[in-house]
This record gives structure tokens, sequence and C-alpha cells, in this order.
């Protein structure tokens, strides 16, 4: 339950000093270390936005730190704060979930109450208005529907919902929230474009709109959804192959990732223009765009899924996969014979 963070040091701290007329910039060198002021809490979760940090705890309680900008640290401020602070007005609830977008923050309690902060143009927080908020509100959920898991985007909020349906709120562009009204096989029409919805809205493009969803995720310019029955779609931006299609098109409607038919996928993230799926053997498939190392291997951008892999010599299984801009993170665990802790 100990939070390790790592982040450059100081200027001018160690790392040497560059001689008048040098260009090389010289790398920092990270420094992990423990967070402090942790003593007698225990960190099950942790979720980052740009520039600030959102924990959940084994009790329940949210804590945030780092920059207080559009009020994402949800203290009722725009202060910047260094040690993790308790959210005082979630106090009251037990917290479940947290997750956060770039410059905003869902919460979700074990009464399944969702509270929403942070900045709030394009109805990001789900609230109804573009408003930006510096403490949670409470956001409504449409008549019969229990949110059990949020998941945040740069720039647009999605709920999976008991029954595995979809809602989302924030910015459609290119119709990454797949809120388009769309039958199979269908474009939409100019004038049925869903340029972004202030409250949050049930999914309106087939198949996303009918099959139960295990897994989805939120990218830059492009969304990942994995349906119930193991099946891999996505739906947005195709600008780098993030589509997983074999035409690079242009096309609001959401489609079924090629070459994955035949391999159940169980989770999947998105980066700024690539999409990470894990398959519910272990396998790991990326595809998008490649500079800088973003899909796992040495070539470059990738318009549909190829293995990706690890460099691991004992069998294992993906625990979970999480994207940011233009990098991945895996968590694996050796597979064995012995129960699994709780």
């Amino acid at each position: 339950g100990r939070l390790i963070l790592w982040e450059a040091p100081p200027l001018g701290a160690g790392g040497g000093t560059l001689l008048p007329g040098a260009v090389e910039q010289q790398q920092p060198q990270f420094v992990s270390r423990f967070l402090e002021g942790q003593s007698g809490v225990t960190i099950k979760h942790v979720a980052c936005g740009d520039l600030f940090t959102a924990c959940l705890t084994d009790r329940g309680i949210i804590m945030t730190f780092g920059s207080g900008s559009n009020g994402c640290l949800g203290h009722g401020s725009l202060n910047d704060l260094n040690q993790p602070t308790i959210v005082e007005a979630l106090l009251g609830y037990e917290m479940v979930q947290v997750a956060c977008g770039a410059s905003h923050v869902l919460a979700l309690s074990t009464e399944r109450e969702l509270f929403a902060w942070g900045r709030g143009d394009g109805g990001r927080l789900g609230l109804g208005t573009r408003e930006s908020h510096s403490c949670p509100q409470q956001v409504s959920m449409p008549p019969g529907q229990e949110a059990q898991r949020v998941i945040c985007g740069i720039d647009s909020s999605m709920i999976l919902t008991v029954p595995g349906r979809a809602l989302a709120c924030g910015s459609n562009r290119f119709n990454k929230l797949g809120l388009d009204p769309l039958s199979l096989g269908e474009e939409t029409a100019p004038h049925h474009q869903v340029e972004e919805a202030l409250s949050f809205t049930p999914l309106g493009s087939a198949p996303l709109d009918q099959e139960p969803l295990l897994s989805v995720d939120l990218g830059t310019a492009h969304s990942a959804a994995v349906t119930a029955s193991g099946d891999c779609y996505t739906f947005g931006s195709n600008q780098h192959g993030q589509l997983g299609t074999h035409a690079r098109r242009v096309s609001r409607a959401p489609c079924q990732v090629q070459g994955l038919q035949n391999i159940k996928i169980a989770m999947v993230a998105c980066g700024d223009a690539f999409t990470v799926a894990i398959g519910t053997e272990g396998e790991v498939y990326s595809w998008g765009k490649g500079a800088r190392g973003r899909l796992g291997r040495r070539d470059e951008d990738a318009g549909l899924p190829r293995p990706v892999q690890l460099q691991e010599t004992h069998p294992y299984t993906v625990t979970s996969v999480s994207c940011c801009h233009g990098n991945t993170l895996l968590a694996v665990r050796p597979v064995t014979d012995e129960p699994i802790p709780p």
C-alpha cells in the first residue's frame, strides 16, 4: 500500500551543467521515492492527470496532490499541493474508484454515487453544463442506470453500467465516444453528428449500443471497447491506423479490429494514436502510431494488430494495461499453481 513515484531532480541538483554554447541537453536522471506523509495510509489505487495525482485508500478515502489548476484536486481552490490531501467533501462516502482525465476527475462510491470535478468545457463532467468545479459535484445518472466503472479521456468521460452498457459525455470529435446514432454499416449524416454531450448519454453507434461491454478506454482522438464475447471494436480518428483496419478510412462508424476476430480479447487501452489489446491467454497486441517505441517493437507504424514479445522467461498473465500519450505500462503476474491472494 505504499505509493512510489519517480520524478526529475530539482533544477541544478546533480545532472551536471552545460558549458556555454553546448547544444546537447543532458537527460535528467529520474529518481524514485516513496510518497511522504503516508503513515497509516494504505493506497490501493492511483490515477494520474496532467501534473496531478489522485489516490484511493483501502478505507475508501480519496487523496490528491500536484497542480491545482482547473480545480482538479477537489479542495475548493486552485492551489497546488505537494502532499497528498484528503478530499474532504467526499468523507461521508466510501469511494471505490477514481479516474483522471487531463484536467478532470470522476469518482464512484460503493453506493454507485458518481462525483465529478475539475475542468468542465465540452461537458466532460456530465453535469449538463460546461462549467468547471473545484469541489466534487454529484452527477445524476439516467433513470435505471447504475455506474460500475468510470473512465476518463483527455476531454471526455465514460461510464460502464451494471448490465455492461456505456454512457459518455464530453467531446465526441470524430465520434470517438460512439454517440452518433448509427446502424451497422451506416455513415452518419452531417446533421446527425453529435459533437459534444453535456450529460452522460447512452452510446448510439451500433454495435456498441447493443452488445454488453467488458472493457473500454478513451484515447486522444479514438476509443476502443471489448464486448462480453471478447470482440474488440474501435471508433474515432484513424489518422495513424489506430483503429486497426486495412483502410486508413475517414469514417465515424465503429469497426471490428481486423486480425483479432479469432482471438478472445480481455482488455484494451488507448494512447494518443495507438492501441494495445490483451488476449485472455495473456497475448499482447499493438497497432497505430509507432514513433518512439510506442508499439513495443522496432518497426514503424502498423495499421493492423501485431503481437508484442515480452521479455519474460516464465509463463505470465497480464493483470492490467495502461496507456498514456506515447507509452504503455503492463502489470504481469507469473502463472503458478498457487492460489491467488484475495
